[in-house]
């Protein structure tokens, strides 16, 4: 397939407004799609390079891909020039069209290794892309440079439109995980139940439509936990004692920490990292450990690694959170998490600086039994729990299963002393559901509500701090991209400050005098005092007395907060 074919059926979906429609039109597609295309045009769609459980990113900030394309417009383009019609034209799908990049298609398809007149192929945009994710070190902005402009110059200008967006993250087709979800079960005739059971286990949408067209139903039931591909994360709702005793009448609770949530795999044949694609080597790691959004962070974690390492005999893939502890043991605040998880150099230094403590409290696949493992996630969660403590004694959380509300309160007000978080609630039978905020989990927090915003502009500070951001904009999710809902000044330090700044200047998409606009990439932590309605801002409410927390580098803007749970908010009735 020629990525002009799929260009053309991307910018169908784009102009599809009907939701049923867009189904079908995927489902086209992917029955269109080649043996070798299939996975590529189930990611690409979503904007995605790699599955969901793969951490890689292509690492491309917005100017370098201003360069690429200043490049393969001609010599009369500067990548200044591209950001000024990015500006006037308000996303970069639109400026690439209007560049004329067809051009320099001749000395670019040269330079990419193709045809002097064909424009690239479906896959060879995904290797392309792939081979700009895998450069590193000196000399990987250049590499990356290079291949970003061979791309560009055999392009259309439709073509053009999309791949610009797909090396930014941005593709904007109104085409969401539901819709590629319900276009494998109609394209290959599989049971829309069956696809999104596989979809929680592999984490990967272009592996679940090879196996629906290849295997059919009998394939999807086969579809289970893999160790080195992590999953998303069971969530939890805010709730009561009282609630959670009426609906369930006994609970498991267990200690909220101030931590990050990790989940840990272990395989004693070792770990293949993501973009080995070959079977494991003595040589791999046993343990690997993966953050809230299944980006790696085993290297930030070497205690970690070890630990699990000198403990672990078989197979397992484990879920909890990792906490920085005191000389004495005690929890700190989570900030101080966020310091070792935000390193990729100094580990050494910073291990000895801040000392973290392993808290497991799920146990998703057990390999004691088998080389594969038992897939526990349709297992009840005393069960699961009960094998945790089997594998790994030393960090399983204490729970105290109980019907009485006085014991519980008891069991809260000790782990608020011994100065954790608070209190998980939860429902003895129920099973673990990847990425699902449902019913069965419950958190209680007596502290100050936080919300977690997509940093979206800010302002130029003032006097000593006129080279600083000062000021931030805020916003949530929403059906149409983010709303604002207010901006936050306070809690900030001029050293935290000088920090932000650094981490936000390469995510600056448009300047005007003092205020500058940010791609949405980072996500805040933010306290406040009330929500309110407010007309000022996008989202119809606006945060009363915001005052910054941290900078949540767990989250992915996807996992921010939303117009949606505002709502729920300000009436005073929230579920997440």
């Amino acid at each position: 397939m020629q990525f002009a074919a799929f260009a053309d059926r991307a910018a169908e979906l784009e102009a599809e407004p009907a939701d049923l429609e867009t189904v079908s039109l995927v489902a086209d597609l992917l029955c269109e799609a080649g043996a070798d295309e299939l996975p590529v045009v189930a990611r690409f769609l979503q904007g995605r390079v790699f599955p969901g459980w793969d951490g890689r990113t292509l690492d491309v900030g917005p100017r370098l891909c201003y360069e690429a394309l200043a490049k393969a417009a001609g010599t009369n383009v500067t990548a200044d020039d591209v950001e000024a019609r990015l500006a006037d034209e308000g996303e970069i799908g639109a400026v690439a069209a209007g560049l004329d990049l067809g051009g320099q298609q001749g000395l670019g398809a040269f330079a990419a290794g193709g045809g002097e007149s064909d424009g690239p192929t479906l896959t060879e945009v995904d290797d392309a892309l792939r081979e700009v994710a895998a450069a590193e070190g000196s000399g990987s902005e250049d590499a990356k440079l290079a291949t970003l402009f061979g791309l560009f110059s055999r392009v259309s200008d439709d073509e053009a439109r999309y791949l610009a967006r797909l090396v930014l993250g941005e593709m904007r087709l109104g085409v969401g995980e539901g819709a590629v979800r319900d276009a494998i079960g109609e394209a290959f005739e599989v049971e829309p139940e069956l696809v999104a059971d596989a979809l929680q286990v592999s984490n990967d949408y272009g592996r679940v439509a090879e196996i629906a067209r290849e295997s059919g139903d009998d394939g999807l039931r086969e579809v289970g936990l893999t160790v080195g591909r992590p999953v998303q994360s069971m969530l939890a709702q805010a709730g009561t004692v009282t609630g959670a005793l009426e609906s369930w009448e006994e609970v498991a609770a267990e200690i909220k920490f101030d931590g990050a949530r990790v989940q840990l795999h272990h395989h004693p044949d070792g770990i293949a990292p993501p973009a080995a694609d070959r079977e494991p080597t003595p040589d791999d790691p046993t343990v690997r450990l993966y953050s809230r959004n299944t980006s790696e962070v085993t290297e930030a974690l070497p205690e970690i690694r070890e630990f699990a390492e000198e403990r672990l005999d078989a197979p397992a893939i484990l879920d909890g959170e990792v906490v920085a502890v005191a000389d004495d043991g005690s929890p700190l605040p989570f900030q101080e998490v966020l310091r070792r998880f935000r390193r990729k150099h100094e580990v050494d230094r910073m291990r000895e600086e801040v000392a973290l403590d392993l808290h497991t409290f799920d146990c998703l696949l057990d390999g004691r039994e088998g080389s594969d493992g038992d897939d526990l996630l349709e297992e009840p969660f005393r069960e699961r729990h009960a094998r945790l403590t089997e594998l790994l004694p030393e960090a399983a959380s204490e729970v105290l299963y109980s019907g009485d509300a006085a014991e519980v309160e008891a069991f809260e007000q000790a782990a608020l002393e011994a100065g954790h978080e608070g209190i998980m609630l939860k429902c003895l039978k129920s099973t673990y559901t990847p990425g699902d905020r449902g019913q069965d989990w419950l958190k209680r927090k007596p502290d100050v509500e936080t919300l977690d915003c997509v940093v979206t502009g800010a302002e130029w500070g003032e006097g000593r701090r006129a080279n600083e951001f000062g000021t931030f904009l805020l916003a949530v999710g929403s059906d149409h991209g983010y709303e604002t809902v207010g901006k936050v000044a306070t809690g900030i330090t001029d050293e935290r400050l000088a920090e932000l700044t650094e981490l936000l200047e390469p995510h600056v998409i448009d300047e005007d005098g003092q205020t500058v606009e940010f791609r949405p990439e980072v996500v805040f932590e933010v306290g406040y005092e009330e929500i309110q309605q407010s007309p000022t801002y996008g989202a119809g409410y606006a945060l009363r007395f915001p005052r910054f927390v941290e900078v949540r580098d767990d989250k992915d803007p996807e996992d921010a907060d939303t117009v949606e749970r505002f709502e729920r908010l300000a009436e005073g009735v929230d579920d997440a």
